[in-house]
């Protein structure tokens, strides 16, 4: 199912509704500690706007797009010394389970064990 504005986890995180671990915040994103870390660093940046995937966020907002991205760059250098992968899961077929466009920081992990960093 995709979510809409109202019902989705992180229009409830960027609004204040449901509690994060958040490690920065700009006019256009929220960044916050995954709950479920698949990396020592795990951080998701999402945009404050409503938009399913990454794409659908270029081709509607591109300015928030590049304030996404500028600020997935800021997270890497402050929490892992800006070595990292960027994730961004499109569709339910690709894993995505919320439909909020989101990348994925991952950092402090051996390649070697976490096979979608090394493509």
């Amino acid at each position: 199912m995709i979510s809409t504005a109202e019902d989705c986890i992180f229009c409830k995180i960027v609004s204040g509704e449901i509690p994060a671990d958040k490690v920065g915040e700009t006019e256009h994103t929220v960044a916050f500690r995954d709950i479920n870390p698949q990396a020592p660093t795990h951080v998701l940046v999402v945009p404050k706007v409503h938009q399913p995937d990454i794409a659908s966020l270029a081709a509607a907002e591109p300015e928030v797009a590049v304030a996404l991205l500028q600020e997935t760059q800021r997270v890497a250098n402050d929490e892992a010394g800006g070595s990292y992968t960027l994730l961004f899961n499109t569709g339910a077929d690709s894993f995505q389970t919320v439909f909020h466009c989101h990348g994925h920081v991952l950092a402090g992990f051996d390649t070697l064990h976490f096979p979608a960093a090394t493509n």
